[in-house]
């Protein structure tokens, strides 16, 4: 974890794990609406309960799946300083396209072992991390199409968002490695009784928007600070607004 640097209020990162699939228009679309008010709409919502961010991070992990788009499996930023960087933040949004994902599982554990194992900013002062999953799919067990090691991007593979102000990032852990198993995530994640968490367990927090399908039910019933909202399969979300998700992030805050 890095030092987060000393604010007043709340210090809040957030990873986004986003399904950019083909039938994820729907959700991509108010996310790429809604990406340059989004600081702005969390921190008012905030306030109205009380609650002031000091620093807000967020980062955005675009997933598909290995098995049918393996060289654009995920696409990701590094943790972006907002409201600072919301024009990079925007940037990215806006460059993403619903296509793809193969069968109707998708690599969202994937990209759920890429937000556990991201860079979270560590203190001694209030501070959340949290993990908000879009998909309308089930997800492909860890293993199934999972790449054992995937090397970062030379520049020349750099995406069109990447700029010299950033650095690429890698579509694997930091150790090159994706847990192989839901039980390996879990531990991951953090739970009474067993060691390997990398999460920091009073600051986490897992929101899943997601249909009632594998695994996203057993999460939700066995991950602590884990919230669940069903949705329709298949449907890209379409039912759930921007401002419900907003609202959900800062009542789990």
């Amino acid at each position: 974890m890095q030092d987060a640097p000393a604010t007043d209020g709340w210090a809040v990162d957030i990873v986004l794990c986003v399904d950019v699939t083909g039938s994820m228009g729907p959700v991509l679309n108010q996310v790429k609406e809604g990406a340059l008010s989004f600081h702005g709409r969390l921190k008012a919502v905030m306030g109205r309960r009380g609650m002031d961010i000091g620093r807000m991070r967020l980062r955005v992990i675009a997933f598909r799946d290995f098995g049918a788009d393996r060289d654009r499996a995920i696409e990701s930023t590094p943790f972006l300083d907002l409201p600072e960087q919301d024009p990079e933040f925007a940037e990215f949004i806006a460059g993403l396209r619903a296509t793809g994902g193969g069968d109707v599982p998708e690599s969202g554990l994937e990209a759920l072992a890429l937000a556990v194992r991201s860079p979270w900013s560590a203190g001694t002062g209030d501070r959340r991390h949290i993990v908000v999953l879009f998909t309308d799919a089930p997800a492909h067990p860890l293993g199934k199409h999972t790449p054992r090691r995937r090397a970062a991007k030379s520049p020349s593979d750099r995406p069109p968002w990447w700029s010299s102000r950033r650095r690429a990032t890698a579509a694997a852990p930091a150790d090159g490695v994706f847990p192989r198993t839901l039980d390996e995530l879990h531990d991951q994640w953090g739970h009474e009784g067993r060691d390997g968490a990398v999460m920091d367990q009073s600051a986490k927090r897992l929101l899943i928007f997601a249909p009632e399908q594998q695994p996203w039910r057993d999460i939700a019933e066995t991950w602590d600070k884990t919230l669940f909202v069903p949705s329709v399969a298949g449907t890209g979300l379409k039912e759930i607004a921007l401002d419900e998700v907003i609202s959900t992030i800062a009542r789990n805050l």
